[in-house]
């Protein structure tokens, strides 16, 4: 049990955007909304996940849709309260504490905001370990969890309770809703106890993009060695490419910012052209031809000056940045894990091959 204040959050938002894999949001948005907050409520404790009771109601709390539209779009500040009594009445007991869905610039925030508004502590873990643009794709599924019921609310105050037959077909209809109400909703989903969310939730999530951050603030501080080696040796990252921004595309489609980013090779990957797809989280990387990272495996795009994380929808002509590979939650490399977010899932026609296996093979 620790707190979190303002400190905290900057470095919390800057490693959780990281291991967004370019997805999740802007983290400066989020950050605002955190930092509010606490500066208005208070700091927020944080619980590691064997101090929650087994009995105890644990609720996700997140935004659905794509994160360009939250940043002009923006949050009412009474979704959740909203949230809170519609969990807790279908329940019949208090929420015991909030948690994070995924990491992410976005979605590692909210809850800090939340748990600061509503008064309750933050439990250190969430359901991917990174981000990923569909409700079902969360360890909970792996482990047989329900996304319903599922709060949903949007700033103007419009709100609904899901009951769903599968995960899935949560995602399908409050994707609707969501496009209906403007693009990005809040919602609360996978209430589960704490017994099932020490089982398969994603532990230390919260503290790991904490130290990221951290260490990202003061990577150039490094004196035995180069900034970018500093870099991949706290990420346990991957380098798989350096290069120039060179063309974007980019869409809005049924809630999701689809795309692809091309890159020019610079420095040691000067004559070298690369790649990479996403939806909303990058889904894979391609060098001269050659796959050489793909979901669940995370692929982050950095600056390579300040290696500070550059998400999707901040992705710009001339940028110059480095790809890294990072190794996935290793539950996302069964059978039922791949089945949910392996690449076949996204319409890349590769089988799955973990990132470690690719660089051993000399693709790098």
């Amino acid at each position: 049990m620790r707190k979190i204040g303002i400190e905290e959050i900057e470095d919390i938002a800057l490693g959780a955007a990281l291991l967004g894999a370019g997805g999740g949001g802007d983290p400066y948005v989020g950050k605002l909304v955190a930092i509010g907050a606490v500066k208005e409520c208070g700091p927020v404790t944080l619980l590691d996940p064997d101090e929650v009771p087994d009995d105890a109601l644990v609720v996700p709390i997140a935004m659905m849709g794509a994160p360009t539209i939250l940043a002009e779009k923006g949050i009412g500040g009474t979704e959740y309260r909203t949230l809170y009594d519609a969990v807790s009445s279908f329940y019949g007991k208090p929420i015991y504490a909030f948690m994070p869905i995924e990491a992410g610039g976005v979605n590692s925030m909210l809850p800090i905001a939340a748990a600061a508004r509503i008064g309750l502590p933050l439990v250190d873990c969430d359901g991917m370990g990174r981000a990923f643009p569909e409700l079902q794709m969360v360890t909970f599924t792996i482990g047989g969890g329900s996304a319903t019921p599922m709060a949903l609310v949007d700033e103007k105050g419009n709100s609904t309770i899901f009951r769903t037959i599968t995960n899935k077909w949560t995602e399908e209809l409050a994707r609707a809703v969501t496009m209906a109400c403007g693009g990005s909703v809040s919602i609360s989903l996978y209430a589960m106890d704490g017994a099932f969310m020490k089982k398969y939730s994603v532990k230390g999530i919260v503290t790991r993009s904490q130290v990221l951050g951290s260490a990202i603030h003061r990577v150039k501080e490094a004196t035995d060695c180069t900034p970018q080696e500093q870099f991949l040796e706290i990420t346990e990252g991957f380098p798989l490419f350096k290069g120039k921004i060179s063309d974007v595309l980019r869409e809005v489609r049924d809630g999701f910012n689809f795309g692809k980013v091309v890159l020019t090779g610079i420095q040691e990957c000067k004559g070298r052209e690369a790649y990479v797809e996403f939806q909303n989280e990058n889904l894979a990387a391609v060098v001269d031809g050659k796959i050489l990272a793909t979901t669940p495996d995370l692929i982050c795009l950095v600056d390579t000056e300040t290696f500070q994380p550059v998400p999707t929808d901040a992705l710009k002509y001339g940028k110059r940045v480095l790809v890294v590979g990072l190794p996935c939650f290793p539950l996302w490399r069964t059978k039922e894990g791949l089945d949910l977010v392996g690449p076949r899932y996204f319409g890349i026609d590769t089988d799955y091959i973990p990132l470690e296996e690719r660089w051993k093979g000399g693709e790098q």
